[in-house]
């Protein structure tokens, strides 16, 4: 692990609170409150496709508070980094900069060690978990950032899993698609060995966007750096593992040996579809540590409104990170990127740059094709579209693109098994779109796009004085003489046209014929 310092270094153990962001969301309008008790089996229907985090003071007869769609939106990611959704991207990569910084506390200052659960009393069924999908194979955890520490290396590993309950202390592991934790635990298993694990539930979405990153160091210092100073840690109870002091709640325990034995599933992925049945690991509880006054936070994954979605959100941000780096060494001038989060947050990209030689929209395309596996279809286009207007892109293909001559496809990609449309192919295929001017037309400057008129511009005495001061275009005209209706003008250039004292140049605008 990163560098821990122990306690004596100053540590805030209520920046990075769920419960304070919670109150945050709250002040802004961001949070729909339900105060009156409801089934567990009626959580479901209250997240899908909610604009704001949704929150239950008591859920189930043991009226939990329960929190989800949390990171589902990227105005709430932005505010969870004190930035504005424009901004969010430089202020994330500005952030993985920070040299981390971790404080070890005791087992007495922790928040989320106040109620420690062991033996029996350790219980996954006591969570108030709920069945998020109509056919998943049992009610899931579907919140909870995984923490590994690799015994090859030891660098700790973070990720974001779910887990579908079996019982009382034991949960399937999804740990089919390629990752560094499945690499993990399978070098373990052919060892003979658990792997010991925790998972924090509960944790403010600045820890969730940490967790859902792919960078080659340990990644508890990523946590850390994303937090923009000191994190608090403490060590498990019943492993050695560090986690957030500060979280809601930690379920710690191993992932036996076995392998890949038992089904699990299936559930509403990412994409919007179901994942099929798998075989897949047994994640085992050894104890549970939480909060006296603990929320137990959900995610969001599956449905139809997948840009309102956990999963969709934290993708995208992950993704625009990852792609940005890869940009940056493709063409001189990126300026900014949109991974559109209806498509699960990865496989629709739209990137905008300033092109300084030919080719460099295809630089980008073919930059964004290798660097995502999940980047399936990009869009690149002028730094005068806006990327996140879907009108603009739409227009800017309209006017700008050529089938023949600016689509991109190339084929044998790795792809993600989730995407139906590959009906079974282990590769895929990919499409560019390059939606930019020609480059020759580029460089002569951006095209004028007709905007209201301002009608700024110097006044005279008469249109006729105006015109024989050079050039003007109608809009001139109207602000030389301070007209407020343009049709008293239109009757004096008649006048003016037909004396032979007003013509037209090649622009449009109104000229004194040359003598």
């Amino acid at each position: 692990m990163t560098i821990v310092q122990k306690a004596g270094t100053a540590v805030d153990l209520d920046r990075y609170s769920l419960r304070r962001f919670l109150a945050e969301m709250e002040a802004i309008g961001e949070l729909e409150t339900h105060d009156s008790p409801i089934d567990l089996a009626d959580l479901a229907k209250h997240f899908e496709g909610s604009p704001k985090a949704v929150y239950f003071r008591k859920a189930g007869p043991e009226g939990a508070e329960v929190i989800g769609n949390v990171a589902a939106s990227r105005a709430r990611i932005a505010r969870a980094f004190n930035t504005t959704p424009e901004k969010l991207l430089h202020e994330i990569l500005r952030r993985l900069d920070n040299r981390p910084q971790m404080v070890e506390v005791t087992a007495k200052e922790a928040p989320v060690q106040q109620v420690v659960l062991t033996g029996d009393e350790a219980d996954l069924t006591k969570l108030p978990a709920n069945l998020q999908h109509g056919f998943d194979g049992a009610p899931y955890i579907s919140a909870g950032i995984d923490i590994v520490r690799d015994p090859a290396t030891g660098l700790t590993n973070v990720g974001m899993r779910r887990l579908m309950l079996r019982g009382r202390r034991e949960a399937g592991v999804d740990l089919l698609s390629p990752s560094d934790l499945k690499a993990i635990y399978e070098a373990s298993a052919r060892r003979g060995e658990k792997l010991p694990i925790a998972f924090v539930l509960g944790a403010h979405p600045v820890d969730h966007v940490s967790a859902v990153m792919r960078l080659p160091i340990d990644e508890v210092g990523i946590m850390a750096s994303l937090r923009d100073g000191p994190m608090p840690v403490v060590k498990c109870v019943t492993n050695d593992l560090m986690v957030p002091a500060d979280a809601e709640m930690i379920l710690e325990g191993y992932i036996d040996e076995r392998g890949h034995v038992e089904p699990e599933g299936p559930y509403g992925e990412f994409l919007g579809y179901y994942g099929e049945l798998k075989m897949n690991p047994v994640f085992h509880l050894t104890a549970i540590t939480r909060r006296a006054d603990a929320l137990f936070q959900t995610s969001t994954i599956g449905g139809r409104q997948m840009s309102c979605t956990d999963t969709s959100q934290l993708n995208a941000t992950r993704a625009e990170v990852t792609l940005w780096r890869a940009l940056q060494t493709a063409v001189r001038e990126p300026v900014d990127i949109n991974v559109l989060t209806a498509s699960g947050g990865g496989l629709h990209v739209r990137v905008a740059l300033r092109q300084r030689v030919p080719g460099e929209a295809r630089n980008a395309i073919a930059a964004i094709f290798g660097s995502v596996s999940n980047a399936k279809h990009v869009w690149v286009v002028d730094p005068d579209i806006d990327i996140r207007s879907d009108g603009q892109v739409d227009w800017a293909m309209a006017t700008r693109f050529q089938a023949d001559r600016d689509l991109v496809v190339q084929s044998g990609f790795r792809a993600i098994p989730l995407d139906p449309s590959l009906n079974g192919a282990k590769v895929g295929s990919k499409a560019g779109f390059d939606c930019t001017l020609p480059f020759a037309q580029a460089m002569a400057g951006a095209p004028i796009i007709p905007e209201p008129p301002r009608y700024a511009g110097k006044k005279f005495a008469s249109v006729a004085d105006a015109i024989a001061d050079g050039p003007k275009f109608f809009e001139d005209l109207m602000a030389a003489v301070g007209s407020r209706d343009g049709r008293e003008i239109v009757l004096v250039l008649e006048d003016l046209r037909k004396a032979g004292k007003v013509g037209r140049d090649k622009e449009g605008r109104w000229v004194a014929p040359k003598v």
